[in-house]
């Protein structure tokens, strides 16, 4: 070790979730050093949420604009991709970190350069090209925060074929003729909304019936048929078992378990998430390596009273925001146990215990139609031996979806806890859904009766007056 440095806390990984446990032990009085191998500022910021969204959101307004008597005209022609191309490498600061290094090292977070892992107990090791092994020690706390990658699965020729994971789709420089999307999650559908859009002509492959497999099934039903009229092909019930590509270049052939063989100028697999924890040092602690980690409602790894894993790593919400409410309890559950103060609120909704993420995780998925989910569908509150009752309602029959979109299409769901009368889960699906989540978000999260939501007056003409239509259908 050329250098030992010793600091209160020792955060691995500089994405959002490792900048906010960081920023959480500054404000709190504590020192803190963070470490990060790629460019601060992680995932979010230059490969998924920022250059994602950057990409759908043209493509987004254009269909709303689509739908508007009067602009309809004057929005027919395409998309300006490489004004969208640009647009999207400024939203990722053209991969280069320096604004994020800067708020880093405004908060009086030592950064320091180079792959981390866990050298034994409150011990990191930072190993880097240009200035040698440095050996960071805890006084108090190490918050492991490396997140997850993007899997290829292992089929032959895969590997060989020089696939897309949601890195290139999100960074690509190009937009490819033809592109084949394995796989029809949030990063499935996204990338298939945004690429039919800017011109490719996208085939997304499906292994199960319809997109979106873990939301309510009418939200993945409207946006396959959404991608279907824009001019994409959807093959529900299309498993690949094979890739073919001649040394890496040109076209791209995916093998189905039919037999039938699809062809493409690229290929993007959206087929699941790992944890980046195969090289973090987890046997120096008992831990095994490349293993989710699993966590306290503090963030603790268990067993490990100065071990925490915030964010993806743990495996509880593979969400940024989700990811970043961790970062905040687990900033105050380390400050409080760095000065020696009890956590008093570890139980359902206090502020050392990310209950949100079991019983209230916000997400949108930006297709077109935007789907806009908080807490369990219809399907997970059965699961969980729940007393449940389904509300839903047509969207469009409100007089602000008229006013939004001519045609509009979508429709909403409640899901009620019959013996507490609360909500656990609401989805939305349609044009604009996205912005309506965050009112079902308090209304799941502060477990608000559902009467007293009758108090809760949607303003006229709104989309947000289906809440209306949802009470009423409840009250029957």
């Amino acid at each position: 070790m050329t250098e030992a440095t010793e600091y209160d806390v020792v955060v691995v990984g500089a994405g959002p979730v490792g900048e906010n446990v960081a920023d959480r032990a500054r404000a709190a009085g504590l020192s803190a050093a963070i470490v990060e191998s790629e460019l601060v500022g992680g995932e979010c910021s230059y490969w998924a949420c920022m250059p994602s969204k950057a990409l759908l959101r043209p493509v987004i307004a254009r269909a709303d604009a689509r739908r508007v008597p009067g602009l309809r005209a004057a929005v027919q022609g395409p998309l300006d991709v490489p004004a969208v191309l640009a647009n999207r490498d400024g939203f990722t600061s053209h991969w280069k970190d320096d604004g994020q290094v800067s708020w880093v090292e405004g908060t009086g977070t030592a950064l320091y350069r180079g792959h981390g892992r866990l050298a034994g107990p409150k011990q990191v090791s930072v190993t880097a090209k240009d200035s040698g092994e440095v050996l960071l020690t805890a006084r108090h706390a190490v918050a492991l925060c490396t997140g997850s990658r993007a899997v290829v699965p292992g089929l032959p020729g895969a590997a060989e074929a020089r696939p897309w994971t949601s890195r290139e789709a999100t960074s690509s420089p190009h937009v490819p003729g033809r592109l084949v999307i394995v796989g029809a999650g949030v990063v499935g559908s996204e990338m298939a909304t945004a690429y039919q859009a800017l011109g490719s002509q996208v085939t997304l492959l499906i292994r199960g019936d319809r997109p979106l497999p873990g939301m309510e099934p009418f939200a993945g039903e409207l946006v396959a048929d959404a991608l279907t009229e824009a001019g994409a092909v959807v093959r529900t019930n299309s498993s690949a078992v094979a890739v073919e590509r001649p040394d890496g270049e040109g076209p791209v052939t995916v093998v189905l378990e039919s037999g039938e063989r699809v062809e493409g100028d690229e290929l993007l697999f959206a087929t699941g998430r790992a944890p980046r924890s195969d090289d973090l040092g987890l046997d120096t602690v008992g831990l095994t390596p490349g293993a989710w980690l699993d966590v306290d409602e503090s963030l603790r790894v268990r067993g490990h009273d100065w071990l925490y894993a915030v964010g993806d790593v743990n495996h509880r919400a593979l969400l940024t925001h989700q990811g970043k409410y961790q970062a905040r309890i687990a900033g105050a559950a380390i400050a409080a146990r760095a000065q020696g103060v009890p956590l008093l609120e570890t139980d359902r909704w206090g502020m050392h215990a990310a209950t949100a993420d079991r019983l209230a995780t916000s997400q949108v998925v930006f297709t077109d139609p935007e789907v806009g989910s908080v807490g369990l569908t219809l399907a997970q509150a059965e699961q969980e031996g729940l007393r449940v009752r389904a509300v839903d309602q047509d969207m469009g029959a409100v007089a602000g979806a008229a006013l939004y979109a001519e045609g509009y299409t979508g429709r909403a769901r409640m899901v009620v806890d019959l013996d507490r009368e609360v909500l656990v889960g609401v989805t939305f699906a349609g044009p604009g859904a996205g912005e309506m989540i965050h009112s079902a978000s308090i209304a799941v999260a502060g477990e608000v009766p559902v009467e007293r939501l009758w108090h809760a007056v949607p303003a006229y003409p709104t989309i947000s007056e289906v809440w209306l239509r949802l009470l009423e259908a409840y009250r029957g």
